[in-house]
């Protein structure tokens, strides 16, 4: 395996680099010096590191949407309808499909069909497409912080260009960016691709300008248990970090228990930055952000408003420093700006009327203990696996499945795991797989997943899996049959 957890060093960054910039004509507009001046000179309002520093100094949550269409003046459109009707605290960029995949003629063509047909024919914003001058329009074109979200795993050309186009936040990473989303990537490129983002981060904190790294934290969204989550982001956050990033926001996508998400997002922070500690990196400051209900959304929008409040709650009980808003129409695809906006000050209500009410619950020390105990497991095999380099031994761990992400595509990935609901609604795992667990860890997944089969007068059984990945369209959380 030729890759390893150290810093590119210059020389090959800069023949990597030779290469990435070619890869569409608008590569050719990126100067790095000329970037730097162009982040230096931007308000203070527009920064999102700087954004989440204060907010997590003062203990709120932001909110933030997920949003974008392919046509420049139409997405400045959208976000500043965002920013003012959606009292958005940060707004994202969301990348079209072909753009995440490098098929750049394509999103070429959208655009020009999405102008010619006067709607949206990308699902997306293509930002490549549209180079360093009109990202820049969309920067200039609001008063909060921008970040790239997309799902891509070689996402080089994309950071390029949005970095020196003034976004200051870059989400994806090579494990939270692969597994979920391709079929055919082998770990060790996506790695190595993502290496190369965060040492363009890297360089850019050094030249003084930081900007915000966030590994994707729901991965395939659907019954992740929250250390399979928590084991990927730390580990990309390593990995970062390695490479000179300074400034990085760790993620988990809401599973619907109250004390175990809770829990979560606190677990997060806390070991984040215990392996920050423990491997060197201490001027890294970490931030957490939950991502609201990743899984099916009920068709009727009063329905889907309950759903979007109930992510609200977790974030602002466990004091996330930001949430990933969702919107009423989840259910029937891309949202119009109107229902953005809805889910968004939905969301800040909620947020705002509990920013000063602490969680105090019998069941949550318990909860995190187990968290604990199972990412630490998790992360450390990987640590194992790669003889001290957690680059190697995420690969490695992938493949043996020491680290398994539920239902991803991937076919690296080794899919033996299988997560259902106990009987109180938290995520737990039927089959453990690989993954690296004591026998005292398994025995409290199985008496867990026991006492609900008991309690529905069932076996315990790979049904369970199924009822729980349908529960939530129909207006439950554990997939309870009918008798």
């Amino acid at each position: 395996m030729d890759i390893q957890n150290k810093k590119i060093s210059d020389a090959e960054f800069h023949r990597i680099r030779s290469e990435v910039m070619t890869q569409w004509p608008t590569g050719k507009d990126v100067n790095w010096e000329e970037a730097v001046a162009y982040h230096k000179a931007m308000p203070e309002s527009r920064d999102f590191s700087k954004k989440l520093i204060k907010a997590k100094k003062e203990g709120r949550t932001l909110i933030q949407p997920r949003a974008g269409v392919p046509v420049v003046e139409e997405h400045i459109k959208l976000m500043q309808y965002l920013e003012k009707h959606g009292e958005a605290d940060l707004l994202p960029s969301t990348i079209d499909s072909y753009t995440r995949q490098n098929r750049y003629t394509e999103a070429e063509n959208g655009i020009n069909e999405s102008i010619r047909l006067g709607r949206a024919m990308l699902n997306g914003f293509p930002a490549v497409n549209h180079g360093v001058a009109k990202c820049r329009q969309v920067v200039e074109s609001v008063n909060v912080p921008l970040q790239v979200r997309h799902g891509t795993p070689d996402a080089r050309l994309l950071a390029e260009i949005t970095f020196a186009g003034g976004f200051t936040s870059y989400e994806g990473g090579g494990i939270s960016y692969n597994l979920p989303y391709c079929k055919n990537v082998p770990m060790e490129r996506t790695i190595r691709d993502w290496q190369y983002v965060d040492r363009l981060t890297g360089i850019y904190e050094e030249m003084g300008v930081s900007i915000n790294r966030e590994p994707y934290g729901p991965l395939t969204g659907t019954l992740v248990p929250p250390c399979i989550s928590h084991a990927a982001a730390i580990i990309e956050a390593l990995l970062a970090a390695e490479q000179g990033v300074k400034n990085i926001t760790v993620g988990y996508g809401q599973c619907g228990n109250l004390v175990q998400d809770i829990a979560a997002i606190q677990v997060l922070q806390e070991l984040t930055d215990e392996y920050m500690a423990k491997y060197g990196y201490n001027d890294v400051v970490i931030t957490t952000v939950l991502h609201q209900w990743m899984g099916g959304f009920p068709a009727d929008e009063a329905k889907a408003f309950g759903v979007i409040s109930s992510g609200s709650l977790i974030a602002a009980l466990s004091k996330a420093t930001k949430v990933i808003v969702k919107t009423p129409h989840e259910a029937a695809g891309i949202p119009t700006m109107e229902a953005n906006a809805q889910g968004l000050r939905c969301t800040k209500q909620v947020v705002n009327m509990l920013a000063d009410q602490q969680f105090k619950d019998s069941r949550l020390d318990g909860e995190k203990e187990i968290i604990r105990l199972e990412t630490r497991a998790i992360v450390d095999k990987c640590f194992e696996l790669g003889n001290g380099d957690i680059a190697v031994g995420v690969c490695r761990g992938v493949e043996s499945g020491a680290l398994d992400v539920p239902f991803a595509p991937c076919r690296y990935n080794k899919g033996l795991m299988l997560p259902c609901r106990d009987n109180d609604g938290a995520v737990r795992i039927l089959n453990t797989g690989n993954l690296p667990f004591s026998q005292d860890i398994k025995d409290f997944h199985a008496e867990k997943i026991n006492e609900r089969a008991k309690a529905e007068n069932r076996e315990a059984s790979f049904q369970m899996v199924i009822d729980d990945v349908y529960a939530i369209g129909k207006g439950r959380l554990v997939g309870r049959p009918k008798y």
